[in-house]
């Protein structure tokens, strides 16, 4: 065999064994967010009869199912940050391990401060999103990064897994037995995360000091893509918590019924980024937000308003026409709205993985941590705004709100300044 032959068997074999690698990574990383969001998202379920048992009213059920969720937004920042210096195999190593203990605390608690205080800790398996984008992305190139991110967000399939298995649990073995189970699942899936994932090849390759990493949060593009983050993610994650009491008290459901059903708006907002990620390399970053934002602006409407009965004079009299949502448009229209969100979040990194590239895990981390504030906020003013209107359908009012000043913002800042449809600069 000539030597231009070999040389070219080296090189694809050299091809596939990166190929295989960067898959390896990809699919363990993915494995590890799932579970982090299985257990960032269980108060979600676990509130609903602990609010009953601590007889909570919809503020503070609002602030024991969002306080991990706080933990999780303000930890993406550093955990970003320590994984451009450190690798994302090494951070997201530690980070399982160390989240094992408090969850399996959660199951001897049994007053309010102590689930808070508790969920403070464990919220912290929430930032594993700051760790994997950019580890992820860095075994990819540049034309194949959005779908490589979007397939990894896809673990926040975890809020659909949540609201399937933990009902299940619960009702069979009790829900102290629930976290328990779940510490154990982030012990396993952190072995299975070593040995499967690779070292990170950006890991320590940015030089300078910590405050060099972070002149980048100057730049006012980041704090763009914080408020797109804050809607897409942070209006996910809020719903994902409050939909099942909603779907409970709304429509009188069992906490399974409403968990599965609640699980048509957490399953497509998680499997679909992945989509998500290969329309931004197809269309552009831009245009995937934009029209993915207009599309929740019209499904919020429609969503917020509330059940009304309409007294109509007529000729012989008056009439009275009643307006609600019944259960299956609702399921509809939440199914797109979780689809849509789950393309504006995974657009929302294209931005970052293109504008980027050499500070991805700090700007990973602040647009993250923007996305996990408005995951915690949302649903304590979700709870304000119930206990104040007495109208459920206020948290989608608040919703439709934020979505109208991100549109306006896009608008300003990008529509006006370029075409969207079939921009690929992005």
């Amino acid at each position: 065999m000539s030597r231009p032959d070999k040389a070219l068997r080296t090189v694809a074999s050299a091809s596939v064994v990166s190929d295989a690698r960067a898959w390896s990574v990809l699919l363990a990383s993915t494995l590890a967010f799932l579970v982090c969001f299985v257990v960032w998202m269980m108060f979600g379920v676990l509130g609903v009869p602990l609010r009953d048992e601590l007889k909570l009213n919809s503020t503070e059920f609002g602030l024991l199912t969002s306080t991990p969720v706080l933990t999780g937004a303000v930890m993406r920042l550093p955990l970003g940050a320590w994984t451009d210096r450190y690798g994302g195999r090494n951070v997201m190593t530690v980070l399982l391990v160390a989240c094992a203990a408090p969850v399996y605390v959660v199951s001897y608690a049994d007053r309010l401060w102590q689930f808070l205080a508790i969920g403070l800790f464990l919220g912290c398996v929430g930032a594993s999103f700051a760790v994997g984008t950019p580890y992820v992305a860095r075994f990819f190139p540049p034309a194949r990064r959005g779908f490589a991110m979007g397939f990894f967000g896809a673990g926040t399939a975890g809020a659909a897994v949540n609201l399937f298995v933990t009902p299940v649990l619960q009702s069979l073995y009790g829900w102290r037995f629930v976290p328990r189970l779940y510490a154990a699942a982030l012990l396993v899936t952190a072995v299975i995360f070593w040995f499967a994932s690779a070292r990170d090849p950006g890991a320590g390759k940015r030089g300078g000091s910590w405050l060099d990493a972070f002149r980048v949060l100057g730049d006012a593009r980041v704090w763009r893509l914080c408020q797109y983050y804050s809607i897409t993610f942070g209006g996910f994650t809020a719903l994902s918590l409050w939909m099942p009491q909603y779907l409970k008290a709304e429509y009188g459901m069992s906490l399974v019924t409403a968990s599965a059903f609640a699980a048509g708006f957490s399953l497509p907002g998680s499997v679909l980024r992945a989509v998500g990620g290969i329309l931004a390399d197809r269309f552009g970053a831009q245009a995937v937000t934009w029209w993915g934002l207009w599309v929740a602006w019209i499904g919020l409407f429609i969503l917020s308003y509330p059940a009304t009965d309409f007294v109509i004079h007529t000729l012989d009299g008056t009439t009275t026409l009643h307006i609600d949502m019944p259960l299956a448009g609702f399921v509809i229209l939440t199914f797109v709205l979780g689809a849509v969100f789950a393309f504006g979040m995974a657009s929302t990194f294209k931005y970052v993985a293109d504008d980027f590239p050499e500070n991805m895990g700090v700007v990973t981390g602040v647009v993250g941590l923007a996305g996990g504030m408005g995951g915690f906020l949302l649903p304590i003013l979700f709870g304000v705004l119930l206990d104040t209107l007495k109208i459920r359908s206020s948290c989608f009012m608040l919703l439709y709100g934020v979505v109208w000043v991100s549109l306006i913002l896009i608008y300003v800042s990008e529509v006006k300044r370029a075409p969207i449809l079939g921009d690929r600069s992005r």
